[in-house]
């Protein structure tokens, strides 16, 4: 599956303006320069695999309903935020869309086999020195 062929239409996208957390000025109090974006997964367009591996993610902006919720107010502007939100939701949608790599099974090396059996037999003589000792 190619990332970039997945786009996300805006009509998808659902946000809204709020009032950006933490300390500011006077003009903080007055404007809304934070964004909530919403994306709908189950609802969306994307293909049936990369819905599945979204639903699938643990990830603490995807709810149990399947809904995406990112919070953008790093910015100063309302679009700077928001272009910020749905570079976040292409990134995420992008993570989910890569093909796993397939794992290909190897054989331990001679010496790593070795090193395990002398590891085991160290082991075993530090528990065998742990016996009782007796007066002979």
């Amino acid at each position: 599956m190619n990332v970039r062929a997945f786009t996300i239409p805006d009509h998808e996208v659902e946000w809204s303006a709020i009032r950006a957390q933490g300390a500011g000025g006077q003009h903080v109090n007055k404007v809304s320069s934070a964004v909530h974006l919403r994306f709908d997964i189950r609802a969306s367009s994307l293909p049936l695999q990369v819905k599945d591996k979204l639903l699938a993610l643990s990830d603490q902006r995807i709810t149990a309903d399947g809904v995406v919720v990112i919070k953008a107010q790093s910015k100063r502007s309302q679009e700077g935020n928001l272009a910020d939100a749905m570079a976040r939701l292409h990134e995420l949608v992008a993570l989910a869309a890569k093909p796993v790599k397939p794992r290909k099974a190897t054989q331990p090396t001679f010496s790593a086999r070795m090193q395990r059996v002398n590891s085991k037999v160290l082991r075993g003589q530090i528990k065998a020195a742990r016996g009782k000792v007796t007066d002979t």
